[in-house]
């Protein structure tokens, strides 16, 4: 196996360990080295950092390494790519929120990760007039050249898929189940359109059946692949207000649309207003607001993508500055993530940013994130 499949392989490995979130297993990553380090791990040390016995155990075994080969395996068999989190076609906004997966499953295009998003959520039972607004913001996004991202449920998110179909785009449909199950089962057919057209991803291996406690962990996916999330039609209670939240989270926009001020389906989408989302009486509403990106007669022209630096370079750079100002573009990265992906520690990177800011290079956010200045 190349290295590159061995880490693959470890990473999924850990994953897959029961009481081992995201966020554990990158800092088990960070502290060894990499995924295959920390099977080779001294007992000891596993201890000192407060990993349980069950965990520990597992690890030690290296059992879960056979069984993530066998799921690699089949992945290839299915025609399912798997992506870990330090693989360059891993989508770069994703890999920016607290948590991301550590490794993606995905069947489709894997490009369409990687360009702009936005995502269309909403109630289950939605309204006649929400399935009209949903359907016709898909297809005017993906008209406009956006990817437009949902979790491929009945009501507003299946509407606003079938729109983006109708606007010749992409969708991206993100699952609480593996990639090659169609959920629910009436989208069958949508679901097919999209593989054909779009994408499906989910963080859950091949196979793994839906479960209500994997919702609201979906949620965070659909708005960390966007550049901003549109709540369609939701009310007090809905889902689309956790994805909402994790947006908020992620630094990313926030929208919502108006409607009828008597109808429960409406309630959650007022509330986001009263709270501070954009309201989105049209799409023009959202393309505006987009970061890095013009809205220029009918059309979004890109002003700045990921993986491109403003227009005005940064002079040259030496060292360790050189590796924390490579980290970073356009679009806010929080403090953590510039630790884990630079290798440096924490007080160096922190001393680095002040140095990057003073010489107008970057810029400070709120939440400890910053970004590239662009000029002019």
């Amino acid at each position: 196996m190349t290295r590159s499949h061995d880490s693959l392989c470890a990473l999924l490995a850990l994953a897959n360990i029961c009481g081992l979130r995201p966020a554990v297993v990158a800092r088990l990553v960070e502290r060894f080295g990499s995924a295959p380090a920390v099977f080779a791990a001294p007992k000891a040390e596993l201890d000192r950092l407060g990993i349980g016995e069950k965990t520990r155990a597992a690890i030690l075994c290296r059992q879960p390494l056979v069984a993530a080969q066998r799921e690699l395996d089949r992945c290839r068999r299915l025609g399912v790519t798997a992506l870990a989190w330090d693989d360059s076609r891993y989508p770069d906004l994703l890999r920016q929120i607290a948590g991301p997966p550590p490794v993606l499953f995905v069947r489709g295009s894997l490009e369409l990760l990687r360009q702009p998003a936005v995502a269309v959520v909403g109630c289950r039972t939605a309204s006649s007039y929400g399935l009209r607004v949903a359907h016709r913001y898909g297809r005017e996004l993906a008209e406009a050249g956006c990817v437009v991202t949902s979790g491929l449920a009945l009501g507003i998110d299946g509407a606003a898929h079938e729109g983006c179909l109708a606007g010749k785009g992409a969708p991206v449909a993100v699952l609480a189940c593996g990639v090659d199950l169609p959920y629910p089962r009436l989208h069958r057919r949508l679901y097919e359109q999209i593989l054909d057209q779009g994408a499906v991803v989910s963080e859950y291996l091949p196979g793994t059946p839906p479960a209500r406690f994997r919702f609201p962990a979906r949620n965070r996916i659909i708005s960390g692949l966007s550049l901003g999330v549109v709540v369609v039609e939701a009310g007090r209670r809905s889902g689309a207000l956790i994805t909402a939240r994790f947006a908020l989270d992620q630094g990313r926009e926030v929208f919502a649309v108006p409607g009828q001020v008597d109808a429960p389906s409406s309630q959650g989408c007022h509330r986001l207003v009263q709270e501070g989302a954009k309201l989105a009486a049209t799409v023009t509403d959202i393309l505006e607001e987009l970061p890095g990106w013009a809205w220029e007669g009918g059309k979004t022209v890109a002003a700045a993508k990921s993986a491109d630096r403003p227009e005005n370079p940064a002079p040259a750079l030496a060292g360790e500055a050189q590796i924390v100002y490579s980290c970073l573009d356009v679009y806010p990265q929080d403090i953590d993530t510039l630790i884990q992906r630079t290798g440096l520690s924490a007080g160096r990177v922190a001393e680095l940013l002040v140095v990057l800011e003073l010489d107008g290079l970057i810029e400070s956010l709120p939440g400890n994130q910053y970004r590239v200045r662009t000029h002019g």
